[in-house]
Formats: C-alpha cells, sequence, structure tokens
C-alpha cells in the first residue's frame, strides 16, 4: 500500500510539472488573443531570458521555466511628439 501511494505521488508530481513546460511562442500568442479579446491595444510582448533586467511586467514562464514573457504598454521606439508651435498671424 505505501508503494502505491509513493507511485502515485511521484506520477502526479511529474504530471504537473510537464504540464508547466510550454513552448514561448504558444503562450506569447495564447496571451496576445486573451489582451486582443479585452480590447487592449498598444502594447508589446518581448521573450527574454529568465533573470534579465527589461522594462515591463513579467507575466509568463516558458519553456520549462528557462525564459519570461515581458508586458509592455506602448512600443519601446514610441518617443513623445513635440508640442505644436503657434503660426503668427
Amino acid at each position: 500500500m505505501k508503494l502505491w501511494m509513493a507511485v502515485a505521488v511521484v506520477f502526479c508530481a511529474s504530471l504537473g510539472a510537464s504540464a508547466q513546460i510550454k513552448p514561448c511562442e504558444d503562450l506569447k500568442s495564447e496571451i496576445a488573443k486573451k489582451l486582443d479579446a479585452k480590447g487592449v491595444t498598444n502594447y508589446t510582448l518581448t521573450i527574454v531570458d529568465k533573470g534579465k533586467e527589461s522594462d515591463g511586467k513579467v507575466i509568463g514562464s516558458c519553456d520549462g521555466g528557462t525564459k519570461n514573457i515581458v508586458y509592455q504598454r506602448g512600443t519601446a521606439s514610441a518617443e513623445p511628439k513635440p508640442a505644436k508651435e503657434k503660426q503668427p498671424q
């Protein structure tokens, strides 16, 4: 009986670990679909190595926890537009 319980625990633990291994591109597209469905616009999702500094918020982990998906509002290269100057009349 104890052996059966030990085998069941090991089997269930391995199922949980394998369920979290997901390719980054698949997870990134799932997240993008959810954001689009909620009406979110003007964002970027970037795949980075785990532990690497980045601007934005980590919203997912993929490739067995070796990489993160980072969400950032707007675009990384967006610059504020200069104010229009009044032309003399």
